[in-house]
């Protein structure tokens, strides 16, 4: 028996004030900027075959947030992800398998209408019942990216070597989902 084996067949909405989708990047060469989008939305739906179960997400692009408004403006801007012409940022299934204790989650990353393929590292933190009745499922994920494969290639040449902004982008998602 699989451990997403407890989860029931059927959809799961992605709980929005309880889940995350944060980015890490390097910037000036010696340090890493942490960022995150504000407003995330999506379902799980979870098939009997539990390796057919399909993840479809959204961000909204303008909520990028690194804790910074001049950065985010910038991130906004054309120079990044344009966020007036290409307001989300989505995420489709494509596949699910088994990886050791964990599993392997395929699919359609679209940044700036650029659609490419990635794998994310899925842990499955299990099942658990509300206080209000519900039933909630947990999830984590991670993956690294080259922004520049979406076309995000703005950067700038330093004096002493090295860019402004790193090309690897690490992608870490905290899920949780609630039984509809």
């Amino acid at each position: 028996m699989s451990a997403l084996d407890t989860l029931t067949p059927g959809i799961w909405n992605i709980d929005a004030s309880h889940s995350s989708a944060g980015f890490t990047v390097r910037h000036l060469m010696v340090s890493k900027v942490r960022g995150r989008f504000d407003s995330i939305a999506g379902s799980i739906t979870v098939a009997e075959d539990r390796l057919q179960s399909r993840v479809d997400a959204t961000l909204d692009a303008s909520s990028v947030n690194t804790s910074d408004a001049n950065r985010d403006g910038h991130l906004k801007s054309p120079d990044f992800f344009d966020t007036e012409n290409f307001p989300t940022i989505t995420f489709a299934t494509t596949a699910v398998t088994a990886s050791g204790e964990d599993y392997l989650l395929t699919g359609d990353l679209t940044i700036k209408g650029v659609t490419k393929p990635v794998g994310l590292t899925l842990e499955f933190n299990g099942v658990a019942g509300d206080p209000w009745g519900g039933t909630r499922a947990g999830f984590s994920a991670e993956t690294e990216i080259n922004r520049k494969d979406w076309g995000l290639e703005w950067n700038a040449a330093l004096e002493t070597g090295g860019v402004v902004v790193g090309e690897k982008v690490k992608i870490q998602l905290e899920i949780e989902a609630v039984r509809t």
